[in-house]
């Protein structure tokens, strides 16, 4: 027997399902098909980490089965390789975006390749390819065409030091992530997609899927559907209203000030009357260097300004009330406006305490000093008017009413959910594909004129004037306009990152049609992706982003379905030794090529799925992978005592049958660490043993191929099993033969358990007694009583009454 040498065995197969296209798949095929579908990673200078390849075998896993059960699987792979990463290690480095791109997935690939995955490579995608980025051009001009993107005045994230707007997530503490600048708010003309018309869709139609349930948490709360009223307040002295909104108008009674965010134009339109004008502006400046998220933190320092010389009118109390400005609240959401009842709202009432603002309770027992619940409260309302005595729903009904009745306000439904700002003043995205016309205003470019090709550049540092790098191309930006034929000018801000994954998963069913995204035959025989498997990370943004599109494309008759994905479920991640996030900077992070080199690709793939429950984060340790490894020597070493047979061995039937029946199961939902601890034990019955048939062996490797194809093909060649075992069909367990026939059952004296015996399943009782009695226990438990009565409970128990 050989010794056990990964790094010559898994270079061998993974040449041969190279060779012989193993895992290639056909859309013209009779057999029932299944797509599987990862996260396509972004081909960073780093290369992957062992995070990476968590979801990816977990995946590999299912789609092994999945083929050797008679499915047609699409296991594809690809890269998100557009964005902003690239574009600064270019400047930095004096390097086209493109070579870096290309460098990267190089790398990328060679380590995927190295751990196994079963990928159909033939399908392999890259959002930077022209015939890729034709079609994400395509989508944007049909959207454009049925009005739902549009040029906006939108303020954004910008960083003097780099010039360039910066999302959300890319400002820290109110700096720029990249250099530390201090981030300013910049207000600039953006293209937007009209995301919020799909807004209830996207909601409802989660109803028919199979995602988990947080993940469905997360897409309705990002929406943030809410039903409520608009309600104006009167500026005292002006003939003009400030609306607000609010799901809870029973509650209006209690409004003792409203708040506005600071970009609000009541300060700009009314700047005469401000007393502290210059106080407001200051505030102002200091909320501009934050982003939304930073914002609406709610653990966060409560800050503000009063508005002095402008005073609102409460509607119903006809009272007057302060206006304050504040960065809690924002522009984008609602009116940018809200009244404030600080007894009954935790961050209302922080605010009202900090700055000795009334607080006036109106819901007897809910009051947030006591702590209570106050967005599902109940109770009897007091302290309003109209609304004294009555329950809270009660109360909201008659509010809404009355509000209508006097013109102070309307029913309402409001949404959390903004636009999709789509612009980037970035070189290296997808060109948007419109130009502007003096005298025809936008206009799309014709469809037979894609792809709007990406430009050389010498460049790529962004301008003082904050366009995108393409500004500067006078030749490319200067053109004529497709309507009227006169001067034009192209388009110079880019796509986000966003748009190559928002419509991925359908490019895979037929990567290399140049005709359409993809064929109406592709889609209508590969859509719905099956399972879709990401991070959490990506379960609000990318997946509300892709939802959308897919929905307008099936709009428009594009795709066969209105949901791109049947199921969808997200990993844990594994955390470095110290449990802490792995990164480069805190010095944690395990390269995975370091593990294939010193222990083997499969040990690498079973460490993974191991070392614990799928969806938790778990830490990465060295002697975990370790322990692996000598399972899978154990493995190995199993060759020596096969023998010829092709049956399973009589006292192995129960066993096998019950392992295949565990790990079918738990591959089918992502319990892989509990099936490899079920393989380990019939790997240890064969051990005990001392002696396995042919039979025995050709399921066990089956059962492992998912988790560990390398040496499970290997075995099976060294041991003539016949054939390849990607080739071979999944093994059926049958039910009966699952169930062990000896079993334990108690032996108890008057009612108390002294021993146990093993029986054979449905032993008659006359032999189930004889056993018990033979057990030495059995006279050291009557000692010198007489029996009363025996008692038989059929593969359950035994009681022996004495006294």
């Amino acid at each position: 027997m050989n010794k056990y040498t990964p790094s010559e065995i898994e270079k061998k197969w993974q040449d041969f399902w190279d060779e012989h296209e193993s895992f290639v798949c056909e859309n013209n095929s009779d057999k029932e098909k299944f797509y599987a579908l990862v996260e396509f990673p972004y081909p960073s200078g780093q290369g992957l980490h062992v995070g990476h390849p968590r979801p990816y075998t977990a995946l590999d896993i299912v789609s092994r089965m999945k083929r050797m059960q008679g499915y047609n699987v699409l296991y594809p792979m690809g890269w998100d390789a557009f964005g902003l990463p690239t574009e600064n290690y270019a400047i930095k480095n004096k390097i086209h975006p493109a070579l870096v791109t290309k460098n990267n997935i190089a790398h990328f690939k060679k380590q995927l390749k190295s751990i196994g995955f079963s990928f159909d490579w033939s399908r392999e995608i890259n959002t930077t390819d022209p015939e890729y980025y034709k079609w994400t051009q395509w989508i944007f001009l049909q959207l454009y065409k049925k009005g739902l993107a549009y040029k906006k005045e939108m303020p954004i994230n910008w960083c003097p030091s780099c010039k360039v707007g910066l999302s959300n997530e890319e400002v820290v503490g109110g700096k720029c992530e990249r250099c530390g600048e201090e981030v300013v708010r910049r207000v600039k003309s953006q293209w937007m997609l009209k995301i919020t018309e799909y807004a209830d869709r996207l909601i409802e139609d989660l109803d028919d899927l199979d995602f988990i349930d947080r993940v469905v948490t997360q897409q309705k709360n990002w929406i943030g559907r809410s039903e409520g009223a608009s309600i104006n307040f009167s500026l005292k002295d002006y003939d003009e209203k400030l609306e607000v909104f609010t799901t809870r108008p029973d509650t209006i009674y209690g409004a003792t000030y409203m708040v506005i965010a600071p970009e609000h134009p009541l300060i700009e339109n009314h700047a005469d009357k401000i007393e502290n004008l210059e106080e407001i502006n200051a505030y102002k400046a200091e909320c501009a260097k934050k982003s939304d998220f930073e914002r609406t933190e709610l653990e966060k320092n409560k800050s503000g300004v009063e508005i002095k010389g402008i005073k609102a009118i409460n509607p119903l109390t006809n009272k007057e009330i302060p206006i304050w400005i504040s960065d809690y609240v924002l522009m984008t959401y609602g009116t940018g406006a809200i009244m404030a009842v600080p007894a009954h709202d935790d961050r209302d009432y922080d605010f009202a305490k900090k700055f000795g603002l009334n607080i006036v309770p109106v819901i007897e027992g809910s009051d947030v000093s006591e702590h209570a619940n106050t967005e599902t409260a109940t109770g009897k309302m007091i302290n309003s008017g109209i609304l004294d005595g009555l329950e809270v729903k009660d109360a909201i009904a008659k509010m809404i009413d009355y509000l209508e009745e006097h013109k102070l306000g309307d029913r309402k439904i409001n949404y959390k959910l903004r636009d999709w700002v789509f612009s980037r003043q970035r070189y290296w995205g997808e060109p948007i594909p419109i130009v502007h016309c003096e005298k025809c205003g936008y206009v799309a470019l014709p469809e037979e004129e894609l792809p709007l090709l990406l430009p050389e550049v010498e460049n790529y540092e962004p301008t003082d004037s904050g366009e995108s790098p393409l500004a500067k191309m006078t030749d490319w930006v200067n053109t004529t306009c497709p309507k009227c034929g006169g001067p034009a000018k192209r388009e110079t801000d880019t796509m986000p990152q966003w748009a190559g994954s928002s419509w991925y998963f359908l490019r895979y069913t037929d990567p290399h049609n140049d005709k359409a995204l993809a064929s109406k035959e592709a889609l209508e025989y590969w859509t719905p992706v099956d399972w879709y498997n990401g991070g959490m990370e990506h379960t609000t943004l990318h997946l509300l982003y892709s939802r959308f599109w897919h929905k307008f494309l099936y709009d428009i008759g594009v795709v066969p379905t209105k949901e791109p994905y049947q199921k969808r479920t997200s990993h844990g991640m594994i955390l470095g030794g110290n449990n802490e996030k792995m990164s480069k900077s805190r010095g944690n992070v395990v390269n995975p090529d370091d593990i294939v080199r010193d222990y083997g690709a499969d040990t690498l793939r079973c460490y993974e799925m191991f070392i614990g429950d799928f969806e938790k984060p778990v830490p990465w340790s060295e002697n975990g992978v370790k322990g692996c490894r000598r399972f899978l020597e154990r493995v190995w070493n199993l060759q020596e005592i096969v023998v010829d047979g092709d049956e399973y061995s009589k006292e192995l039937v129960t066993e096998i049958h019950k392992t295949i029946k565990k790990v079918t199961e738990d591959y089918a939902n992502l319990k892989a660490n509990t099936a490899i601890a079920q393989l380990m034990t019939l790997s240890n019955e064969f051990s005990d043993l001392g002696k396995i048939t042919k039979e025995d062996f050709r399921t066990f490797l089956i059962l492992l191929n998912p988790v560990a194809p390398h040496i499970t093909e290997e075995l099976w060649e060294v041991c003539n099993l016949g054939g390849v075992l990607s080739e071979q069909t999944w093994p059926i367990f049958e039910e009966e033969l699952t169930i062990d026939n000896e079993i334990e059952i108690p032996v108890q004296f008057n009612g108390k358990v002294r021993y146990t015996i093993n029986i054979e399943r449905d032993a008659s009782q006359d032999t189930v007694f004889e056993i018990a009695e033979k057990d030495e226990l059995f006279a050291k438990n009557i000692d010198g009583k007489n029996v009363v009565k025996k008692i038989y409970i059929p593969n359950k128990i035994v009681n022996i009454v004495v006294k």
